[in-house]
């Protein structure tokens, strides 16, 4: 890959990770909201959320500094959504619901995913590793938000496909790398992808198999 579409595909990848990083955090923030926390409960709920899944990708894959320590002004983007959203929460101009937070959850999903999985293919990670990392970052975030706030993580019992979509959406990223796409394109598809499917599996009311014990 020559210098200038690594560089245009960084400032893509960096675009991706900050959307969803405020995703996350939006997500974060209704959560918090709903559980009653008061601000730093807030800030600390929409930090977990924005940063876990990215944050253990770091770690697995051996990458430093972690991406929202090379990127500090992260942090100040969402503090600053905490503070916008809180405000407009008092006001009544928003009101947190479970329904509310399946929105930003799903474009955290979709943006993680493809970004996970091209940092471990530019990595030179094998493919399945790629998507499975690609998984985890678009993944984890909420299942600690979910966990500190006291609930059943949502991609473990809901039983609409969560992280199964993040995994289809990896492999549609590593199907289009392999196809050699331009870099960019293949971002937003493989985000595009993953949000949809996300939307579709809760609007058709799609279902994974529950596991059932008989009396």
């Amino acid at each position: 890959m020559n210098v200038t579409v690594t560089d245009t595909l960084s400032g893509v990848q960096t675009s991706l990770e900050l959307a969803g990083t405020i995703a996350f955090a939006l997500s974060g923030v209704v959560e918090a909201a709903r559980k009653k926390l008061d601000a730093v409960g807030v800030c600390a709920v929409a930090c977990v959320a924005a940063f876990g899944g990215g944050t253990l990708r770091d770690v697995l894959l051996d990458r430093r500094p972690l991406f929202w320590i090379e990127q500090s002004w992260y942090l100040w983007c969402v503090l600053a959504l905490c503070v916008i959203a809180m405000q407009l929460m008092r006001a009544k101009h928003f009101r947190p619901t479970e329904k509310t937070m399946q929105w930003p959850d799903a474009l955290g999903l979709g943006l993680f995913a493809a970004s996970g999985t091209q940092i471990a293919l530019d990595m030179q990670m094998p493919a399945l590793i790629a998507v499975l990392m690609g998984v985890i970052t678009a993944t984890f975030g909420g299942v600690l938000r979910d966990i500190v706030c006291n609930e059943i993580p949502t991609a473990f019992h809901d039983h609409h496909p969560y992280a199964v979509c993040a995994f289809f959406g990896g492999w549609v990223v590593v199907g289009l790398n392999w196809l050699a796409l331009d870099p960019n394109a293949v971002l937003m598809i493989g985000a595009a992808t993953v949000t949809a499917l996300r939307l579709a599996a809760l609007y058709f009311e799609w279902r994974l198999p529950a596991w059932k014990i008989e009396d």
